[in-house]
């Protein structure tokens, strides 16, 4: 056997074993065991991931592994500010995460890229009504892959107000590129949390994409969205009455993640430009500048 056909038939037998695991029951007993406080466990776990990972705790707001009361306090630490500056240009949009660009372009014919040879419809990965209008189509996407190492706070590309929030129930596929491109329709399938804002520049959605083994997702205004991951019905936060009572700044925390997973942004159409030399699986980092607010109806 080659070595590409070995490197398929992997693939296909870990797409093969996600379809067959139950995914959610094993997604909430690692929620479980990421917040046990028993000190000898908690404490191998966070020394085994750091070092394994690597981990650079010089920039962790607390650097030692031992202060941390269990493993997700570890896996969702703050960071010293100054370890991810923000771009300082105020047309700058701002990277929301650490990760890597999964894909990055328009939204055509109302479908975005997944992987090479997959695309996903926008009205899916929204969860909208048959009916249900929405300002995306012939816009801008970027998706980006969030590693087990990476730092796992989300922040806001731009200042913005909260028009919308929904939890979509799903599945819990991986969201690694071996999936991507094995598993169609992966990131309108798996549970996510999809947030709506009114920007400077008019509408902006990020979508927050669960995986397996993520044990949860959370907003700084909601706090814990999953889990449960039980049901099926989508639930809806009204702005007024569950949204954050002020504007979030342009690089403020708006969630986090227990575990890797992905992020998705859309803009509408003229509204943003991306840096032309982003090309999937660049690295990318928290502030840096993903591109430029654009169009003559971008506000002062």
């Amino acid at each position: 056997m080659t070595d590409s056909a070995s490197t398929r038939l992997k693939a296909r037998l870990f797409i093969a074993l996600q379809h067959l695991i139950p995914q959610l029951w094993l997604s909430e007993r690692m929620h479980g065991l990421a917040r046990l406080r028993w000190k000898p466990l908690k404490n191998l776990l966070i020394q085994t991931f750091a070092h394994l990972y690597r981990i650079d705790m010089r920039q962790a707001l607390e650097p030692d592994l031992a202060a941390y009361p269990h493993f997700n306090a570890f896996f969702t630490r703050a960071l010293k500010p100054e370890a991810r500056p923000l771009d300082p240009a105020p047309d700058a949009i701002l990277c929301p995460v650490d990760g890597a660009i999964s894909q990055i372009g328009p939204i055509t014919q109302g479908r975005l890229i997944q992987a090479k040879g997959r695309d996903y419809g926008v009205r899916e990965l929204l969860a909208l009504e048959p009916d249900e209008p929405h300002p995306f189509d012939g816009g801008t996407f970027a998706t980006i892959y969030l590693a087990p190492h990476d730092y796992h706070r989300i922040h806001m590309p731009l200042a913005g107000r909260l028009d919308r929030m929904t939890h979509v129930p799903g599945r819990l596929f991986s969201v690694n590129a071996t999936t991507a491109t094995g598993v169609p329709d992966l990131f309108a399938r798996n549970e996510r949390v999809v947030c709506r804002f009114e920007t400077e520049t008019g509408p902006m959605a990020l979508i927050l994409v669960g995986a397996i083994f993520v044990g949860g997702i959370e907003t700084t205004w909601a706090g814990q969205i999953t889990p449960p991951h039980s049901g099926t019905r989508l639930k809806h936060w009204d702005q007024t009455a569950d949204g954050p009572a002020n504007p979030l700044e342009r690089g403020a925390e708006m969630g986090r993640f227990n575990l890797g997973s992905t992020v998705i942004l859309l803009f509408p159409p003229g509204r943003a430009r991306w840096a032309p030399a982003l090309v999937p699986g660049d690295k990318v980092r928290l502030g840096q500048r993903l591109g430029v607010i654009a169009g003559a109806d971008a506000k002062p």
